[in-house]
């Protein structure tokens, strides 16, 4: 890392990160912004480099922002959510069952069986196991769940559990599966699904995605170039262009928080954070 620039942790969860944040990294400096990156094969890792002060700014999951959040309010900061893609916002969560199934009501699933991704993924486990448990149907007792556990600790970005509950749908060895919903759109152009092999049986609620999150002690001047010039970033620019393509969306957004609402419901029914954050305080 180089002295004086502003430095970004992010999660190698795909090879393109890199190419997203070299690329980022040359625009900034083209905008006499130093910048540079460090790269993490896990957000817990991720989130205990920014408070050991290496960082000035994480791009978080969902899961990592309430990670950040609890840790933050342990050690008597603040952490902020300053920006987030137009993409996070409003997602949701689709359950979906084979096309000729004969599952029509989400209580149908009662004694079944359902995929979903991995243990750590906000859209395709902990916030569609909310859903159920929402509606009274409690996971692993009043239905069996069959977790695609892929690359723990990233959160499910890498999106290779999804799929993987989804092709054990298309066998026959689920009877139901958990997507985000983009991903659910995606199947339809995947060579591996047959057209119109699923439908939708149920829906989440929305949700937000990933977030720049940033701690009180962090530099607000550095903080504040930062986010402008995120700001400032033109979809119609071609310098940009790509690697807006690549991280998926058009504009970058004021950052908010309510969007993790479900989650947070969501860990607190799992008790999905206590572990880490228990983990995390010893370490201070």
């Amino acid at each position: 890392m180089r002295n004086g620039a502003f430095v970004l942790g992010a999660v190698a969860y795909d090879p393109k990160v890199v190419t997203i944040w070299d690329g980022f990294q040359v625009w900034f400096e083209r905008q006499g912004f130093p910048f540079d990156y460090v790269l993490f094969t896990n957000y817990e890792r991720q989130v205990e480099a920014h408070f050991s002060g290496i960082l000035d700014a994480a791009w978080n999951s969902p899961l990592a922002w309430l990670q950040a959040e609890g840790l933050a309010a342990r050690r008597g900061v603040r952490a902020e959510a300053i920006a987030m893609r137009d993409s996070d916002c409003d997602l949701s969560s689709v359950l979906i069952v084979r096309a000729d199934s004969q599952i029509q009501l989400l209580h149908d699933l009662k004694g079944r069986v359902v995929g979903v991704g991995a243990g750590d993924s906000p859209q395709a486990t902990l916030i569609p196991l909310e859903h159920f448990a929402s509606r009274g149907l409690v996971p692993d007792r009043d239905f069996r769940v069959r977790r695609f556990d892929q690359l723990a600790g990233k959160h499910g970005d890498h999106v290779g559990g999804e799929f993987e509950a989804a092709l054990a749908l298309a066998r026959g060895e689920v009877d139901a599966a958990c997507l985000l919903d983009a991903n659910y759109l995606a199947l339809g152009r995947d060579s591996r699904f047959a057209p119109g092999a699923f439908r939708v049986l149920d829906r989440t609620g929305l949700f937000d995605h990933c977030n720049f999150t940033v701690l009180s002690h962090a530099d607000a001047s550095k903080v504040a170039s930062f986010r402008e010039l995120l700001f400032s970033m033109k979809y119609e620019d071609p310098a940009v262009r790509a690697l807006m393509d690549l991280e998926g969306l058009k504009a970058w957004r004021p950052g908010r928080t309510s969007g993790y609402r479900l989650l947070a419901t969501a860990c607190e029914r799992f008790d999905t954070l206590r572990s880490f954050l228990d983990r995390a305080g010893e370490k201070k």
